[in-house]
């Protein structure tokens, strides 16, 4: 049977699925980066017979290793030969870099000048394998016969010829980990072992930092000069790849790269700052029974100017970004559902803090010496005690019409031995079952104080021993200036009523505009920064921010926050005030809501 028919029997099961690679040969691989060789030889500077001599053969031995294997299954350098481009354009900026740096700052210059033409060709490689550990985790390549390629005992376009195959498939690993390290096992078979014997020779320092870049394993106790060259320029690369594949668009995956930049700026942090020493007066970590927790987002703020410094393209300005990213990388847990930070009260805190959890101190931790010794106490801020059973009080005075203000109820509670002998003898539990986790009432008391429409009776005030307050519950992404603000116009609610503008309205919160300017904000930057989180309810969609309410005779501007954005509050008051209900706040001093 002549050759191409045999070709097309072999590839017949696959071709209306995956039409796999063709086994070309190793000559025409390299032939199609000419182009991008050029651009390397230029940039190294040296004659073509140097050229071909000690860095052609790195080339040959690598895309010999990976053939035309795609880098990813749908993201960057996706397209056959993909991993090969991606480790030469590395390797090209990473070279090109090596003109503005200085290797071994501490030597003599002799020493200097007989080690930077090493430094060169180890920082070209370096960047030529920063990927090399994707073949061993990532994918599984297999020829059409079923066979499956060693990729530990040596590379993919010898094993092939060996087979005479002429197409070969790639199958991707689920969720397949990144493990840098693995790429260790395959450089013999890219770098020949004479290159790592010159590269070392006279020195212990190049091989080493080589070895460490590809293994992704941060050095503390000196500058990785090379590892930080390889990491900008694929940072770069990958960045540009992404921005010119216009096809991606549709489902893109931007900042699936970014994990180990991210993680190496948490230890270089943990290594070398000051304010990140575990469990100091404030310090931006801290290590307890519960697990290791960074301040948010005073640590996402360092972490972005670090890499700032870094120059490093593709990396989010954002804290929220930067937690997203994190969080789907799966290197911080989240509280729950819609909650993605913790409430941390340290030693020596007067007030719960905001902080992130790591899903394992030894991300963070490695590599450290001496280790920190985690607290023997909780670092959990205790939640909030529940709410007591408030009774009605009978015969209260009627609220005027027109006051929307919340006001605290001022007449005593009846004493405990007016109630029935029954009540008094309840057990504990009973009584505490008056309210349910909603702010439902459904206990024998509560059906005997009902809530009546306001055209049926005068509206009731609520009053209890112990009041929860009422606070912000902004999202972290806010404008922190604003936030300040805004908590401080918010705590007004808790206090008289006769000093402040600020009251409940159906649709929420309204705050007036000048609560913001007599606290140094001005109005148009507080509704830019709330507008641009959603935490302005507006009366109509598309409808401006701002709306006008009549307090004591005056026309008074302001913006209305969603109820979700208060603790204290019972969101579900606000839908039924909107519908004519008395409904007081759960587990707040508020009176109910009434109109403007």
């Amino acid at each position: 049977m002549a050759p191409g028919t045999s070709s097309s029997a072999a590839v017949q099961p696959f071709a209306s699925s995956d039409p796999g690679f063709e086994a070309v040969p190793l000559d025409a691989v390299i032939a199609a980066q000419q182009a991008l060789l050029a651009r390397i030889k230029l940039c190294f500077g040296a004659d073509r017979v140097t050229f071909e001599r000690e860095l052609m053969p790195l080339v040959h031995g690598y895309a010999g290793f990976v053939h035309l294997l795609p880098a990813t299954a749908d993201n960057y350098f996706h397209t056959p030969g993909g991993l090969l481009q991606l480790g030469l354009e590395t390797a090209f900026f990473s070279l090109q870099g090596t003109d503005a740096h200085i290797f071994s700052g501490r030597a003599t210059i002799s020493e200097r000048r007989e080690l930077e033409p090493r430094w060169r060709i180890a920082t070209f490689i370096g960047g030529l394998c920063c990927e090399l550990h994707r073949t061993l985790t990532h994918l599984i390549v297999t020829t059409a016969d079923g066979e499956e390629w060693p990729a530990f005992l040596g590379g993919l376009a010898p094993w092939l010829e060996r087979q005479g195959a002429e197409r070969y498939f790639v199958r991707w690993r689920a969720n397949a980990r990144e493990s840098r390290g693995t790429g260790l096992f395959a450089l013999p078979h890219v770098v020949p072992a004479e290159v790592l014997q010159m590269l070392g020779d006279g020195n212990s320092i190049v091989v080493s930092q080589l070895l460490a870049s590809i293994a992704g394993v941060p050095q503390y106790r000196e500058h990785n000069v090379l590892d930080e060259l390889v990491r900008r320029s694929m940072a770069l690369v990958i960045d540009r790849n992404l921005l010119a594949n216009a096809d991606r668009y549709g489902k893109p995956q931007y900042g699936s790269h970014l994990e180990r930049y991210l993680v190496d700026a948490l230890r270089r942090l943990a290594a070398g700052h000051s304010a990140w020493i575990a469990n100091r007066d404030k310090s931006r970590v801290w290590l307890g029974p519960e697990g290791l927790f960074l301040v948010w987002p005073g640590a996402a703020e360092d972490v972005l100017s670090l890499l700032e410094s870094d120059q490093l393209a593709g990396i989010p300005k954002s804290p929220h970004t930067l937690l997203d990213l994190l969080l789907e990388a799966e290197v911080l847990v989240a509280v729950g559902t819609g909650r993605e930070t913790w409430a941390i009260q340290p030693p020596g805190a007067k007030t719960p803090i905001e902080a992130v959890k790591l899903a394992n101190a030894a991300i963070l931790l490695t590599g450290l010496d001496p280790q920190p010794a985690a607290l023997t106490t909780h670092l959990l801020a205790p939640p909030p005690s529940p709410a007591k059973p408030q009774a009605q009080v009978p015969n209260a005075k009627p609220v005027a019409a027109g006051d929307s203000r919340a006001a605290t109820a001022t007449t005593p509670s009846p004493p405990a031995t007016a109630l029935p002998e029954a009540t008094t003898a309840a057990a504990p539990e009973e009584q505490l079952s008056l309210l349910d986790a909603t702010g439902n009432t459904d206990a024998p008391l509560a059906a005997r104080q009902e809530v009546v429409p306001l055209d049926e009776a005068p509206a009731a005030l609520l009053s209890g021993p112990e009041p929860l307050a009422i606070r912000l519950r902004a999202p972290m992404r806010l404008n922190p200036a604003v936030r300040n603000v805004l908590a401080e116009i918010v705590a007004t609610l808790n206090d008289s009523a006769a000093n402040s503008d600020v009251c409940t309205v159906a649709e929420g919160i309204f705050v007036p505009l000048a609560d913001f300017e007599r606290r140094g904000i001005q109005p148009s930057i507080a509704i830019r920064a709330l507008d641009d989180i959603r935490m302005i309810r507006r009366a109509q969609p598309g409808g401006p921010p701002t709306v006008s309410r009549q307090i004591r005779d005056d026309t008074v501007v302001g913006v209305i926050l969603a109820p979700v954005h208060l603790e204290g509050l019972d969101p579900k008051a606000f839908a039924c005030a909107a519908e004519g209900k008395v409904v007081a706040p759960s587990g707040s001093a508020a009176t109910p809501h009434r109109g403007l």
